[in-house]
């Protein structure tokens, strides 16, 4: 059954994705659907915690991603965590979570019309900032939430529990809440695992941890997350999430983190290929040709 209503959303100041954008609200206008366009604004300098609203309603039926993983993440806080489906559509480079080529743009758009795209759930954390007792601070990520020392910090000391019972003490530069979408972002840079991302679990992973046998450690999605910061930083701690927005942490502030109750709805293509992204994107074995067609 054809749509009602598609929310468009396109990268930030970037004038191709705008145009697109218009195009392909001009194409679903003229079968009937009603179309809601929104760019997303650019957030990698904005350390500033705010609630994020989107102007594309929560009861749409779709909602097209024009841009890069980016702009996707900041769709998926805005709208995704409402279980509108997303189809992300990578206008630059191959993308992670942006999995359809804009070179397959409209045929990708008739197949989700016709119902033969596939939807892929994907698990979101929740994390709430506590200060003295009051929660301050409420978000919802598709990868991950990172504790981050200042630019001169010295190392920080975060007390972590989960589910009450103490874990350890990371003296680190910071520690990385990864979901298994957010496996190939951050967590993957520090040394961190890699997941399939419709696995429910969740990943710990601390940035250069001052005690080498500090590694990675992989829990059950039903486990709740409580960090303390152990000792009070002389600089600013950082919480990031997905990278884009910030919220400045104070000694005595508690960070709990466990899996939200909602979860992204990815729209992808039959054919759809994770192994095959990982082997292009990272380059494995310098050959991106199907080793199952020797078979």
């Amino acid at each position: 059954m054809p749509p009602e209503s598609v929310g468009i959303i396109y990268k930030h100041s970037y004038e191709p994705a705008k145009i697109e954008a218009q195009k392909l609200g001009a194409w679903f206008e003229e079968r009937g659907i009603n179309v809601f366009s929104e760019e997303m604004e650019a957030k990698e300098s904005l350390y500033e915690y705010r609630e994020e609203a989107s102007d594309i309603p929560k009861n749409v039926d779709w909602v097209v991603v024009l841009g890069g993983d980016g702009t996707l993440l900041g769709a998926a806080r805005r709208v995704g965590r409402y279980g509108v489906p997303i189809m992300g559509v990578n206008l630059g480079g191959l993308g992670f979570l942006t999995g359809i080529p804009f070179s397959h743009l409209y045929s990708a758009i008739e197949m989700m019309i016709n119902g033969r795209l596939e939807v892929e759930s994907r698990v979101m954390l929740e994390t709430k900032v506590l200060r003295d007792d009051e929660e301050v601070c409420h978000f919802q990520v598709l990868n991950d939430v990172v504790i981050n020392k200042g630019t001169l910090a010295r190392i920080i000391d975060l007390d972590v529990s989960i589910n009450k019972e103490f874990l350890t003490t990371f003296r680190a530069d910071g520690l990385i809440i990864s979901t298994p979408t957010g496996s190939t972002a951050y967590n993957l840079a520090a040394g961190g695992p890699i997941l399939y991302p419709t696995m429910e679990t969740l990943i710990l992973t601390p940035i250069c941890p001052f005690t080498l046998t500090n590694r990675p450690i992989i829990i059950p999605d039903t486990s709740i997350v409580d960090i303390r910061m152990g000792k009070e930083s002389e600089e600013t701690v950082v919480l990031t999430f997905d990278g884009q927005v910030g919220f400045d942490l104070y000694y005595r502030d508690r960070v709990v983190i466990c899996k939200s109750e909602e979860k992204i709805k990815l729209l992808k293509p039959p054919d759809h290929s994770y192994f095959n992204i990982l082997r292009t994107k990272l380059m494995w074995g310098g050959t991106t040709y199907n080793k199952n067609e020797d078979h």
